[in-house]
């Protein structure tokens, strides 16, 4: 444990380091996660989430490195859902407060406010193998709120579930966390980055970048062209020499560039000569996808 952790933070790694079979599945990670924080380690499977993860909860022991928590009130949410099938949400919420050791007086009441919260209020009867992916995750995150814990941590829990649901369960979070939950999150997905306070980019278990959003996409050494034309194949345009890099984000291709408009303009002559029509080349602010692009290929260069 550290000798002295700042009280502001909820939890502080130094050097945090896991070995599996000669693989460093986390690598010298450090890191400071503020209270009251929605903090996002944001990257792709195998980036080493959920090791990190679970060494923050104590459930696995770091190869080398410090860990402090500055809180012993924590609720843990895995990425596979870990619940009953066969009992009912309430079944499965009193299962889990008794192993909480709560009071049964005290889980209906807990309950009762987080299942308003949830939008599960009405399907407590229901079984949990008959559950849609985005109400399983809501009763997971139920049982995980069961013990009020001060810090929530969250192994990609919006991971397969519909947009539509994702929406839902990150105003859930929001609530919770100006309600005073800290919540600590993994996710895969460049969007969800965009909601938290504080990104964690990580890749190959090493963190590659930290800060709010907004900073980590002004630190953006470069501009970003979204080009949509009559081609699929436009990895050629990454040879011209106003072009840093270039990929596919959808039907659309974002390319990094070191200056706008001479880059506009090569691209233009470039697509012409090729006869590619163009529907549409605009300058637009990067994205956390070109965010995290740019950082990893940095890396690997």
């Amino acid at each position: 444990m550290m000798d002295k952790m700042n009280i502001n933070n909820i939890i502080e790694t130094e050097s945090l380091t896991k070995v599996f079979g000669g693989l460093a599945a986390v690598n010298e990670v450090t890191l400071k996660i503020d209270r009251g924080d929605i903090f996002g380690l944001v990257g792709p499977d195998g980036a080493g989430k959920t090791t990190l993860l679970r060494m923050l909860c104590g459930l696995i022991t770091p190869s080398r490195g410090r860990i402090s928590r500055n809180s012993d009130s924590f609720g843990y949410m895995p990425q596979k859902f870990s619940l009953y099938g066969d009992l009912t949400i309430a079944e499965n919420i009193n299962f889990f407060g008794a192993l909480y050791k709560i009071d049964s007086k005290t889980i209906r009441r807990r309950a009762d406010e987080i299942l308003e919260i949830t939008g599960l209020a009405g399907f407590k009867s229901r079984f949990a193998d008959d559950l849609s992916g985005g109400m399983k995750q809501k009763l997971a995150l139920t049982c995980a709120l069961l013990a009020k814990p001060a810090l929530l941590v969250l192994d990609e829990p919006t991971y397969g579930v519909d947009p539509e649901s994702r929406k839902e369960f990150w105003k859930i979070l929001y609530q919770l966390n100006k309600e005073g939950v800290t919540i600590v999150v993994s996710t895969p997905y460049m969007d969800e980055a965009e909601l938290c306070k504080t990104v964690a980019l990580i890749s190959r278990g090493i963190i590659m970048s930290t800060g709010d959003p907004g900073s980590l996409k002004k630190s953006f050494p470069y501009g970003i062209l979204e080009l949509k034309a009559d081609a699929r194949d436009l990895d050629f345009i990454n040879d011209l020499p106003e072009v840093v890099d270039g990929d596919f984000y959808g039907d659309k291709y974002h390319v990094a560039v070191y200056e706008v408009e001479q880059a506009k303009a090569a691209i233009i002559n470039l697509l012409a000569e090729k006869k590619v029509a163009i529907h549409h080349l605009r300058h637009i602010p990067p994205s956390m996808e070109d965010v995290f692009v740019a950082v990893t290929k940095e890396e690997v260069v």
